[in-house]
């Protein structure tokens, strides 16, 4: 196979196809409204759904039911249209159903604007719907991260019947770069054990999204957080870069990792002993390389484009063991290589006076 270019949204969309998406349903929203656009083309090509719905709640309900019979089915937005699926996200996990979902994010809060940001931490992690459950969320920093988290994504929603949720920062969908797409898988027409397909010739089966006992529902909610705790152990993953003797770890995902790696490059030219840790999961966390990490640096900066939001993961994960700083751009505002190496710089030279005094 050879590169091509494409865009991000673009890449995302292709490589869906070509990992058996059966069924999309979305509504246009930019910075991710190519995603959709492609699709609209591109699936009744191959005989498949597009349904553009009349908004972003119709559309993650549409979703939730095309789950429920079994097919692969995906939905994208940004940032406000993400905050309007939130209720749909929960009944898809209350029913164990897989579905795949794309972010890419925008400035913020409220309308904000169409810039990239890193602000749906938080609503990615930490709610995407109410309840005692957590999406699966991969973090892409450049095009070809993109194409194969999104194969990623539809396999982990199948192997654990749950949610998994790409989040791309608006840089990512908007990004063009030469990248390499997976071959076509073939579609079968075998379904899942839970598929609702029509009960002619074999007994009834139900999704049920809710448990009115408060011990039925309990009891799921155990089962959830058994699942949860596999997917944590399994499912860690994050890359790095110059760690092994960095005095400063600087840690960054998306595109805050990817221009951070320009600023640790920078630093290293110079002689500082400084390493970058950038997770590719939201969640689960990385937190157990990170805890390794932590062992052999003597602080670390976290980047991002929020108010610091991973942040608050990093320091759960370190645990005070070291020193945490934090340097951040917010509302759709990009930070720059020189402004990051800036920050390293600041913090270096505080972490090496403080190491030559002991």
């Amino acid at each position: 196979m050879t590169k091509e270019l494409l865009k991000g949204n673009i890449a995302i969309a292709e490589a869906a196809v070509r990992a058996g998406l059966t069924a999309y349903f979305g509504y246009p929203i930019t910075p991710q409204t190519e995603l959709l656009e492609y699709l609209s083309k591109r699936l009744p090509e191959l005989g498949r759904v597009f349904l553009q719905a009349e908004s972003e709640v119709a559309a993650i309900n549409m979703v939730y039911g095309a789950a429920c019979t079994g097919v692969r089915t995906m939905s994208s937005s940004s940032s406000p249209g993400f905050s309007l699926m939130q209720e749909g996200m929960s009944y898809i996990a209350s029913a164990e159903v897989p579905a795949v979902l794309v972010d890419v994010m925008r400035g913020g809060p409220g309308l904000g604007n169409i810039q990239p940001s890193q602000a749906d931490y938080f609503q990615v992690t930490r709610s995407a719907g109410h309840g005692d459950y957590h999406s699966i969320v991969l973090a892409p920093a450049s095009v070809q991260e993109a194409i194969d988290f999104t194969t990623l994504a539809f396999d982990l929603a199948d192997e654990y019947r749950h949610l998994v949720v790409i989040a791309a920062d608006g840089q990512i969908g908007q990004m063009m770069e030469a990248a390499e797409l997976p071959p076509m898988r073939a579609l079968t027409a075998e379904r899942p054990a839970y598929a609702l397909t029509g009960a002619k010739d074999r007994p009834r089966r139900t999704v049920v999204p809710f448990h009115m006992q408060p011990e039925d529902q309990e009891a799921f909610n155990i089962r959830i957080q058994e699942k949860l705790e596999v997917i944590r152990h399994k499912e860690q993953r994050s890359t790095e870069y110059a760690t092994d003797d960095a005095l400063l770890l600087v840690i960054g995902y998306g595109t805050a990792g990817r221009i951070a790696y320009s600023a640790v490059e920078q630093a290293r030219s110079e002689g500082m002993r400084v390493g970058l840790f950038r997770p590719q999961t939201l969640y689960p966390f990385p937190e157990d390389r990170l805890c390794e990490l932590a062992d052999q640096v003597e602080g670390c900066l976290v980047v991002e484009m929020n108010a610091g939001q991973m942040l608050d993961d990093v320091k759960l994960a370190i645990e005070g063991q070291i020193p945490v700083e934090f340097y951040g751009r917010m509302g759709g505002m990009v930070p720059m290589p020189d402004e990051i190496y800036g920050r390293i710089k600041q913090v270096y030279e505080r972490l090496f006076a403080r190491v030559q005094t002991w």
